[in-house]
């Protein structure tokens, strides 16, 4: 019989490999939630298909796929299996019932975290007078006026998070396109525009951050670092899955929660069992 390469053949080849991508990316989707999915869309399949490390290898073995986890069980074992070379961040991925197209959809808040972050953040505030004052007497990095405006618009933005005071919104009005890519730019919602500088410094300083739902309604949070204790970074959790809840936007009908995932930055993901995280004592006010 003839070796050669046919129409045919050709054809045949293309479509087993198709269909061994699509069967792989199937199967990854199901073992790691929606933050699998967010990588997808960002990356294709192809990202899904390659080769594990032999750590992440390890860490998957320990990972029960079709089993919903306790709060307790998922923090114990995601500290259990972030064992990259640095200190891993904790992140909660959270799939919501909301199409952010529409306005009363949209997921945009403040949590902080009782326990912190773990993370140094750096703090700039836009005020002048007593307000700059009270701004760098509460630790605040950068204060300042038009000079910090002038340089924030020439691209230098070497801070995590920006409190302006409300006389200083109409100079940074043209600032937009230099801050909004980065999610930076100052919202009373977000409790950056504000006249009390000095709280509002302390509050970001101490964990406080903002987050929103991405284009596919998930939310992503980090819940402190991997080398927390288990009751802290549980305390964390709960205070998260609280805001959430009493922010939920008035456009949400029905079933709130899809589903909810935990996981280190270098580790599979665990599916949480968010009745069970409702339902541990609330620990914000």
């Amino acid at each position: 019989p003839s070796l050669a390469w046919t129409p045919i053949k050709v054809m045949a080849l293309l479509l087993a490999l198709v269909a061994t991508q699509a069967l792989g990316a199937s199967s990854a989707l199901r073992h790691n939630g929606p933050v699998a999915q967010s990588r997808v869309g960002a990356r294709g399949v192809g990202a899904l298909e390659m080769k594990l490390s032999k750590r992440m290898a390890a860490a998957e073995k320990l990972v029960d796929a079709d089993k919903l986890y306790t709060p307790d069980e998922a923090v114990k074992l995601m500290k259990t299996m972030a064992s990259a070379k640095f200190v891993e961040t904790a992140e909660a991925h959270i799939r919501l019932a909301l199409d952010p197209k529409y306005n009363d959809q949209q997921l945009r808040t403040t949590v902080a975290l009782p326990k912190g972050t773990g993370k140094e953040v750096r703090v700039a505030v836009l005020a002048d007078g007593p307000m700059a004052d009270a701004a760098t007497q509460a630790g605040a990095d950068l204060v300042g006026m038009d000079d910090l405006v002038q340089s924030i618009n020439s691209g230098t933005l070497d801070f995590d998070v920006l409190v302006a005071t409300p006389p200083a919104m109409p100079k940074i009005a043209k600032l937009g396109r230099v801050l909004g890519p980065k999610g930076l730019m100052p919202s009373p919602k977000a409790g950056t525009v504000t006249t009390d500088v000095a709280a509002a410094v302390a509050d970001f300083k101490s964990g406080k951050f903002e987050f929103r739902c991405d284009k596919q309604g998930i939310v992503h949070v980090p819940f402190g670092k991997c080398n927390f204790e288990e009751e802290d970074l549980l305390v964390n959790l709960k205070a998260v899955q609280e805001t959430v809840d009493k922010n939920k936007p008035t456009g949400a009908k029905g079933k709130y929660w899809m589903s909810m995932y935990v996981c280190s930055s270098m580790g599979p993901s665990l599916k949480i069992d968010v009745d069970a995280l409702t339902k541990l004592n609330p620990v914000l006010a």
